[in-house]
């Protein structure tokens, strides 16, 4: 099946109740099932990918994916019998790959206090496809995209019971399998990446048996940072990340730098609401009001085809994505917390990857976009998952 590709860059903001589509207004929970893996077209502008496998080729003709299964996930729809290549590793910033300063370090990020900058490559993402895969399956099987998310554990059927159960189980083996990768990935926002998504997958499992609606944006949080860990995966798989990331200037350094923690129970990167969070929220509503024109062009038309209005919108679009770039690092660097710094600094620099390809934007650019929308949303929604 091949699904249309993303539309809104951001999506706008959720409401709640069922599964919305890339540019479609994500419902509560988004409606649906956790992120899988792209398997077809690179992801639609705003529209909710479902997934299943490791990402396949760019459709001819560009293509964005749908985003469905709760949490917003990038799509793409592959033959099963695709080999994926195994990705040569190397750092964030694009240097050697890095060697612990301490021997006795488990993560072969521990070196790796630089800017974090646009990933060419990283050796976990093949075996993160594979993880995120088997989530997603898990989750279709029990229908999780059609669960009333308001509905409290006090007043679930056996079914809906059972359904939030496997869920839940399903969060926590996929967890225990991400433990290798955020020892074995070479670059600190992967890891911190993927230490998130143990973080608030473990955290959701634990809160099932008590589930009230509130919940459900601990589950969202999850599935969120496992569509930005698949966005950039599929950016490496589709080289868009190695043919812009050296027309993009490198940040500067990071204000502070989180240290690898215990993976057994690492604790999320918003326990309470930052400071910084409401602003946040206005950075996003306003990005998605300015682009709303850019958003109603139809993603599956490469830059080649476009009409002079086409090229008018999308010059157009490509000063505004810069400046929501700059204030997105700002805020981030004013949070005062080292990851949220950090995720608010990697979507800034996808998001200017994207305004260096957009002039001549192919099916695979749109995974520049799309690491950037969810890297924007990982952090909106642990804001609303603190409270």
């Amino acid at each position: 099946m091949t699904l249309p590709p993303p539309q809104d860059p951001y999506g706008p903001p959720p409401q709640g109740g069922g599964g919305p589509s890339w540019g479609a207004q994500p419902q509560q929970g988004y409606g649906g099932q956790y992120a899988p893996p792209p398997q077809g077209p690179p992801p639609q502008w705003g529209q909710q990918p479902q997934w299943s496998g490791p990402p396949g080729p760019p459709p001819g003709k560009g293509g964005r994916g749908k985003w469905i299964l709760g949490g917003l996930a990038i799509v793409v729809v592959i033959a099963l019998a695709v080999v994926i290549t195994v990705l040569v590793m190397r750092p964030s910033g694009g240097g050697p790959t890095p060697t612990p300063t301490n021997g006795n370090s488990d993560f072969a990020s521990a070196n790796d206090t630089g800017p974090v900058n646009i990933i060419t490559d990283d050796p976990t993402c093949e075996a993160w496809f594979k993880v995120v895969g088997e989530y997603s399956n898990s989750a279709k099987d029990v229908g999780w995209a059609n669960r009333d998310f308001s509905v409290p554990a006090d007043a679930w059927t056996p079914e809906q019971r059972t359904m939030y159960e496997a869920v839940g189980r399903a969060m926590v083996r996929a967890a225990d399998q991400t433990v290798n990768l955020a020892k074995t990935t070479p670059h600190r926002v992967m890891r911190e990446l993927f230490a998130q998504f143990i973080a608030y997958a473990q955290a959701f499992e634990k809160r099932v048996p008590a589930y009230v609606a509130e919940d459900d944006n601990v589950a969202v949080e999850a599935d969120t940072v496992a569509t930005s860990l698949t966005g950039i995966c599929s950016a490496i798989k589709y080289h868009s990340a190695q043919a812009v990331a050296p027309l993009v200037a490198a940040p500067a350094a990071p204000s502070t730098v989180a240290r690898p923690e215990d993976l057994t129970e690492p604790g999320v990167f918003l326990a309470k609401p930052n400071s910084t969070c409401s602003d946040w929220s206005s950075v996003v509503a306003k990005f998605s009001d300015d682009a709303a024109t850019w958003q109603s062009i139809d993603p599956n038309i490469p830059a080649s085809d476009w009409t002079p209005e086409q090229k008018t919108i999308n010059a157009a679009i490509n000063p505004i994505m810069s400046a929501n770039a700059d204030e997105l690092e700002r805020l981030g660097r004013k949070s005062g917390n080292a990851i949220f710094e950090d995720f608010a600094t990697l979507a800034a620099q996808y998001r200017r990857a994207f305004v260096v390809a957009n002039p001549t934007y192919s099916s695979a650019d749109s995974y520049l976009a799309e690491s950037a929308t969810q890297l924007v949303r990982t952090i909106d929604w642990a804001c609303k998952a603190a409270g």
